[in-house]
């Protein structure tokens, strides 16, 4: 007898313990560069290994945040149909909530950027150059992420992708929500800048 839920459960953990692996975490210890989370702001992310002074680092971080994002979606929809962005979706979270960590985790924007780009790679690459463009343009983290988290709603509702409006709307509040401390430092001017140190 098959046992109906199965299935949806086992894409709901897997998601989960996919985007839960801290890979910051684990290269800066494994390399010897320390303790990612008494580093800088001590965020497990790309911009926080970047603190480190070690841009490889940081560039795998970003590159294995981006894909456990992307693995939980194609695993989901392998197993379920449509299973995709439910699994994309709690591989966010588990990077976002990882219980390894106390629940203490990343803001997800890599980890958004490979979910939204396997769910629909056209606004994947909207994702990406609203990142870049944003990042580059203020040399703000946390505004190169928000942005693009906000950018991912519009792209699949203006391409027509209204099926995937209400898991990337929910992924990008959850980014805003994430980076309210960063707003609060944008806001009153004291928001570090890429390559700026910070204590």
């Amino acid at each position: 007898m098959t046992v109906p839920w199965l299935l949806p459960a086992l894409v709901l953990l897997i998601g989960y313990l996919l985007g839960s692996i801290p890979f910051g975490l684990l290269l800066t210890k494994a390399t010897g560069a320390g303790d990612l989370r008494q580093i800088g702001s001590g965020n497990i992310g790309a911009t926080n290994v970047l603190r480190t002074g070690h841009k490889g680092l940081a560039a795998a971080t970003l590159l294995l945040d981006l894909a456990k994002g992307a693995a939980a979606v194609l695993i989901g929809e392998s197993l379920v149909g449509g299973g995709g962005a439910i699994a994309g979706a709690m591989a966010f979270i588990g990077h976002c909530y990882p219980v390894w960590l106390r629940f203490a985790g990343g803001k997800g924007v890599a980890t958004m950027m490979g979910v939204v780009t396997a769910l629909y790679w056209p606004a994947g690459i909207v994702f990406a150059l609203v990142w870049l463009a944003a990042l580059l343009g203020t040399r703000w983290s946390s505004v190169g992420g928000m942005t693009a988290a906000v950018s991912a709603p519009i792209a699949v509702g203006a391409m027509g992708r209204f099926d995937l409006l209400p898991v990337t709307l929910a992924l990008a509040l959850i980014v805003l929500w994430r980076h309210r401390a960063n707003i609060s430092r944008l806001a009153s001017g004291t928001e570090p800048k890429i390559g700026a140190s910070k204590g």
